[in-house]
């Protein structure tokens, strides 16, 4: 009989990356449905183009740093599904190639591949993108035919014969201090979906789909973006602003689920990830309630993937029967 010694821990299970980057996958299938239904087969477009530069991208990479094939572990294809969730639907076709690139190739390979980036690349991609192309990252539309009974706040035609029309997003309507009842979509909308937005962000019961199979297959921990969503909520409501809305609008939900939950980005003790949702509840809160800019949540989490490596310092757990060390 050979016995196999080695250091711990010891870990018995079947998870592999591959299956991990699968889950986020199936788990974010419900708002791509939506997302079609909503803004049409462009938004299926968009997706297809991330994805597939991405996985090119990630394969002439690898390639050219002479690097084993990592393409199979489908984490490529999550980080351009997210990407394309974090676009609007009427953004140049271009923009999602770029992102792409963005992601793939200097956030993520130039910093040694999967679980070396220190910063979400998808996440990093838009804020890049969003400070190049200003204005064609800040244009919403919404499928004419899905205008709920109560109209879309601010929609005017986007072209002569197009099915499309410009709108607003609740967090702009909020900002700019339109928030009477005839304009302000409701929470069923903002719950649903009926409202402007990026991609992957307006329908909470969708994402929320994907949330419940993420944690009854233990891929995700609660404690991050529970800790970021209330923290979001009671600063808001302290501000005298309604927390509910601000909660079912913008890409909180998205990101607080999807891309805060980051395994390489995010603290690793119970500590640090309610410090780090702590964290990005804040930032998010005071760029939405003080900031020039309607949306703060890209921003929040990217900051604090850079704090991470110091919270997991800060909170590092005493082992088993040890001492702490000595202040110096």
């Amino acid at each position: 009989m050979n016995l196999q010694v080695s250091s711990s821990p010891h870990i018995r299970d079947q998870a592999s990356t591959t299956r991990l980057m699968l889950d986020v996958i199936i788990a974010l299938l419900p708002a791509l449905g939506v997302s079609i239904y909503m803004f049409g087969v462009r938004s299926l477009l968009i997706v297809f183009l991330t994805c597939t530069t991405a996985v090119l991208f990630e394969y002439l990479s690898r390639r050219l740093m002479k690097r084993y094939n990592s393409i199979g572990d489908l984490s490529a294809v999550v980080t351009g599904l997210l990407l394309a969730f974090n676009l609007p639907p009427t953004v140049p076709l271009y923009i999602p190639v770029i992102g792409s690139f963005v992601a793939i190739i200097v956030v993520k390979q130039m910093f040694g591949g999967i679980g070396q980036n220190f910063v979400n690349p998808a996440l990093a991609s838009r804020i890049i993108l969003t400070l190049s192309f200003p204005a064609a990252m800040t244009r919403w539309a919404i499928l004419a035919g899905r205008v709920p009974g109560h109209g879309i706040p601010g929609t005017e035609p986007i072209g002569e014969g197009l099915d499309l029309i410009a709108t607003a997003t609740p967090l702009y309507l909020i900002q700019a201090g339109e928030t009477g009842q005839a304009i302000m979509p409701g929470y069923l909308d903002l719950f649903i979906g009926y409202k402007g937005g990026c991609l992957g962000e307006v329908s909470i019961l969708a994402l929320a789909a994907g949330v419940v199979y993420l944690l009854i297959r233990r891929v995700i921990s609660p404690l991050i973006p529970v800790t970021y969503i209330l923290t979001v909520a009671m600063l808001t409501a302290l501000f005298g602003q309604d927390p509910l809305y601000h909660v079912l609008s913008g890409g909180l939900f998205l990101g607080a689920f999807f891309m805060a939950t980051d395994y390489v980005t995010s603290p690793l003790s119970h500590k640090g990830k309610i410090i780090f949702g702590l964290g990005c509840g804040l930032i998010t809160s005071l760029v939405r309630l003080f900031g020039g800019m309607t949306e703060g949540v890209s921003f929040a989490i990217l900051f604090m993937n850079i704090l991470t490596p110091h919270i997991d310092r800060w909170t590092i757990p005493v082992p088993f029967g040890g001492a702490r060390h000595a202040k110096s």
